[in-house]
């Protein structure tokens, strides 16, 4: 249950993040914006460290070195984003955003890839994906 909320959380700030970030552009230019969106959300997150105390420093000599370039993925998440939705609007926007999550988090789990459990994929969930793609097509005509 807590994975849904936490699904849930993500998707709604994503939206909003995009739609913030969207209007923020309008004045300050894209980088820009994206600069500003990483430096609050590295402020946030360190509070939100100090408040929780999770984590263990040691676990920076264990991890592998390109699983600490996650942040470049966000750069680039925040970017394309408030881009996309300034030239398709919102909703086309994040339905495209969210069939292409889908396809990839598939080909990772069903690759086994970066540490994940292989997991098999099954007609229903390619059924589902499909329809997905057609529902976005469907909602944009």
């Amino acid at each position: 249950m807590k994975g849904l909320l936490f699904s849930l959380a993500a998707g709604l700030c994503i939206t909003m993040q995009g739609v913030f970030n969207a209007r923020l552009s309008d004045e300050l230019g894209g980088w820009q914006t994206t600069s500003l969106n990483q430096l609050v959300g590295l402020l946030f997150a360190i509070i939100m460290y100090i408040i929780m105390r999770d984590g263990r420093k040691e676990g920076f000599k264990e991890v592998p070195k390109v699983y600490l370039f996650g942040g470049t993925f966000g750069v680039i998440v925040v970017f394309a984003e408030l881009t996309a939705m300034k030239m398709m609007g919102p909703a086309f926007a994040i339905s495209i955003l969210l069939v292409s999550q889908l396809l990839t988090a598939y080909l990772i789990e069903s690759n086994g890839w970066f540490g994940q459990t292989k997991v098999r994929v099954t007609k229903p969930q390619l059924v589902g994906v499909s329809m997905m793609i057609l529902g976005v097509v469907v909602f944009n005509l």
